[in-house]
Formats: C-alpha cells, sequence, structure tokens
C-alpha cells in the first residue's frame, strides 16, 4: 500500500461519497449531506463569501471571508444569516464553527453563538474557538 498526497479530484470525490453515505446508511443516520457557498456581490464585484457543509443534523460554516473594503458593513452578518435562513426547518439543528482569537470570536458572540470550548495556544491569536447555534 502506498500513502500519497494528492488533488482531490473526480474519482475520489465519488470515493468519498459513496464510503461517506453508505456509512451512515449502516449506522441507520440520515446523511443529509450538502455543500454550501453563498456569495455577497456589489456591482458584479464579490464583497465576501460563506462556506460550508451541512451533514446529518449539523450544519458546519468552514469559511466566512469579507473583502476589506466591505468589512464592518453587515456583510459578514448577511451571509451568516443566509446559511441560518436555508438550513432552519429542514431537519438540521444546529450550526458549528471554529474561529481564531485573530479572527472573529466577538462576531459570533453577536450574532447569538455560543462559546463551547477554547483551545488555548500560546499565542492568544491562534487560539481557536468553537461556536454552536441551535436553529430549530
Amino acid at each position: 500500500m502506498e500513502i500519497k498526497r494528492v488533488v482531490e479530484n473526480d474519482r475520489i470525490g465519488e470515493f468519498i461519497n459513496v464510503e461517506f453515505s453508505q456509512y451512515a446508511t449502516d449506522c441507520v443516520v440520515t446523511l443529509n449531506f450538502e455543500e454550501f457557498c453563498f456569495v455577497a456581490e456589489d456591482k458584479g464585484k464579490i464583497a465576501g463569501v460563506i462556506t460550508g457543509r451541512a451533514y446529518y443534523n449539523e450544519v458546519h460554516i468552514g469559511d466566512l471571508i469579507v473583502g476589506m473594503a466591505y468589512r464592518r458593513e453587515g456583510v459578514g452578518s448577511k451571509l451568516v444569516a443566509a446559511v441560518e435562513d436555508a438550513y432552519r426547518g429542514k431537519g438540521y439543528e444546529k450550526i458549528a464553527l471554529t474561529t481564531f482569537g485573530f479572527q472573529a470570536p466577538e462576531f459570533y458572540k453577536k450574532l447569538g453563538y455560543k462559546l463551547e470550548f477554547v483551545r488555548k495556544d500560546k499565542n492568544p491569536k491562534l487560539s481557536k474557538y468553537f461556536y454552536l447555534k441551535k436553529i430549530n
């Protein structure tokens, strides 16, 4: 057997989908899998993007990126709200996410996300914050 680093492709994606789905079925769990990407545009220019995945009974926000020119204008809040609205009432119970100390802990707190855990780092800016919000 050989282990190697590769760029994900259709063949690997198909393997992941089949095995992930089959394991959920074998465990009698509804997979409910969906990837998402919402974009905020201003006159054709990207102002911000939020990405993630929904599976089982949880939505996970992976990345939220707002362009420098659009920060503090509510773009991030609107993108998070778009995810919440898209998945509320569809069998998902919560939204989970992580952020580093230098990124946005206070931002998510203002949006009603509850801090579950902080994995502290010797550099506080790199401490990782784990947040959760119920959406049902």
